[in-house]
Formats: C-alpha cells, structure tokens, sequence
C-alpha cells in the first residue's frame, strides 16, 4: 500500500515536472513554520511536499503562535502557510513592519471565537447573544470555576484576549485555556454525548463543523478600535469589548530573506491557496481518520491536482 501511494504521488508530481526549478534559488533549506493545531501541521507539509518535488530543501520549524513573527522578521524562519486575523493580525504587522513578507490571502475565510452546540438554544434562551450566554453561566459553572461559567479557551500562545473580554464586558465566566487543541475536542465531545452545556474556543474553517451541530457566541461587532481605544464600546475604561472579526483574512508570511533567497519558491508560495472545504477536509484526515499530518498532506496532494499544477504554473 505505501508503494502504491508513493507511485501514485510520484505520478502526480511528475504532471508538474519544470526543468530548472532551482536556476537561480539558493540549495540552503526553507524553513517552515509549524505549529498546535491540526491543519496548519497538514498545510505546512502539502506545501513542503510540493516544494521538495521541485528540488528544494525543507526543513520543518516548530514554533510559538506570537514567537514565530519574531523569527520570521529576523530571518530565522521563512514561511507560515495559516497567518489567522484573529488571532495573529497584531504579531505579523509587527513582522511586516519589521521586514517580513506579507504573500498574500488564501481564498479561506476565518472565524475564532466562542462557540457552543446547538442543543443549548433551549438550556439558554435568546443564544447565540453573549447576553443570553451570561445570563446562563450558572449552568456552566463547574467545580475549578465556583459560581462563574467556564470558558474552555485556546493555548496560552494563540494570543486571545479572551480574559480581558471577560472583564471588559463583566461577564460571569472564567476562562480555562487548554494546553493543545485536542483537548478542546476532548472536551466538547464529552459533553456532547451527554447533551451538556459546554462553551469553548472553536474557529473555522475547521473539521468540527463537519462532526458537530453548533454556533458562534454573537458579542458586540468587532472594529479595530475595540482592541485599542477605551473609549469604543460599552464599557469606556476598556479594551477588547468585542467580538473577533466574523469574516478574518488567512494570510501567508514570509521571511524576510525568502525573496532574495528563493525568487522562485517564492513565486510559488505566494500562489499557494486553500479553500474553506479544502483546510476543513485536511483537518479531518488526522483529527476523524487518524492520519498522520505528511500522510494527510500525500492524500491532499493526490486528491487536489488541479490547486497543485495553479501553483506550479
């Protein structure tokens, strides 16, 4: 079976064989970014599978969600393939700013926030309004929270404000952040199963809307003043009294050597584009099918020539 797949993506890449692919890029690796959740590790290694069928050297960089920007800027890594608005906006214009190469937005649109299933419009009246939600945090109290409802939020690192939310717009929550996405998953499937309340950090496109019946928490509509003006909102002595963008950018980011480096990588790179469907049916690979995140990236590649040869062109 490996044989085969091995044959079969051989075939596919043979279909966008150029000659001269490294004419006048360095041999020295590319280094790309990966990072805690799911279809990042999946894209990173579709667009480093691609990039090794051309000759290049990779060479894949674990790294911190913030961190990674500093890198970036400094040359230390060259490319994030999920730059995400809602959560990273902040860090990679600083990067920008700073030198690093801002390649473009994928077709994706995203959205980070909180999220609960559908089955608990009727525990909650009036949801998806975060009044509604508040008005219900009793129901979502738990041993660790006391009184307050618990928020199941991201990894420390994804640089949510999800704390200060709480306190900008006094809500009755605690948040409770993971130590990776899985445990997210974990958590609201054990509470699925038995039809309990359970609110936490989801964002799309992502695999969970696929397995599970569920909506975003509607807080107040996010302007870029509600993250640096006090004064906007309803609460004046206050910052992040808001939601998160409900329509974010995925970008890609570049190191700040890559151009000069690689010109021709990184023309291809800043063709690389994925769909909604398409990040949503990589995440499922690993997180429903249980794939590992390169053979998820093979199947990707097996299963989407026609993106594979745009990039390639």
């Amino acid at each position: 079976m490996k044989a085969f797949k091995a044959i079969a993506l051989a075939g596919v890449f043979g279909m966008f064989a150029t000659a001269g692919a490294l004419a006048e890029d360095a041999t020295d690796p590319i280094k790309i970014i990966t990072n805690n959740w799911t279809s990042q590790l999946v894209l990173s290694n579709v667009v480093g599978q691609v990039l090794q069928s051309k000759g290049y050297n990779i060479e894949y960089k674990s790294s911190d969600t913030q961190l990674q920007y500093t890198a970036l800027a400094a040359g230390d890594m060259d490319f994030q393939v999920e730059v995400w608005e809602g959560s990273q906006a902040e860090s990679f214009d600083k990067a920008v700013a700073a030198g690093a190469l801002d390649l473009g937005a994928h077709e994706a649109v995203t959205r980070e926030d909180w999220w609960y299933p559908s089955y608990m419009n009727e525990m909650c009246p009036g949801l998806p309004d975060w009044k509604a939600l508040n008005a219900c945090a009793a129901k979502l109290a738990t041993a660790e929270t006391g009184t307050k409802g618990r928020f199941v939020g991201p990894p420390a690192d994804w640089g949510k404000h999800y704390s200060e939310r709480i306190q900008a717009l006094k809500m009755d929550f605690q948040e409770v952040p993971v130590g990776q996405a899985a445990t997210l998953w974990a958590e609201l499937q054990a509470a699925y199963d038995r039809k309990e309340p359970v609110v936490l950090f989801n964002w799309t496109p992502n695999f969970i809307e696929a397995k599970f019946e569920g909506q975003f928490v509607e807080f107040p509509t996010y302007e870029p003043g509600c993250f640096t003006d006090p004064k906007w909102g309803s609460n004046p002595d206050a910052i992040y009294d808001c939601g998160a963008p409900a329509k974010g950018y995925l970008k890609k980011a570049g190191s700040k050597q890559l151009g000069e480096k690689w010109p021709m990588a990184t023309e291809i790179l800043k063709k690389v584009n994925f769909s909604n469907p398409q990040i949503a049916a990589a995440a499922a690979m690993v997180d429903v099918d249980g794939m590992t995140p390169e053979d998820a990236a093979k199947k990707w590649i097996e299963t989407n020539p026609d993106s594979v040869k745009a990039w390639l062109q």
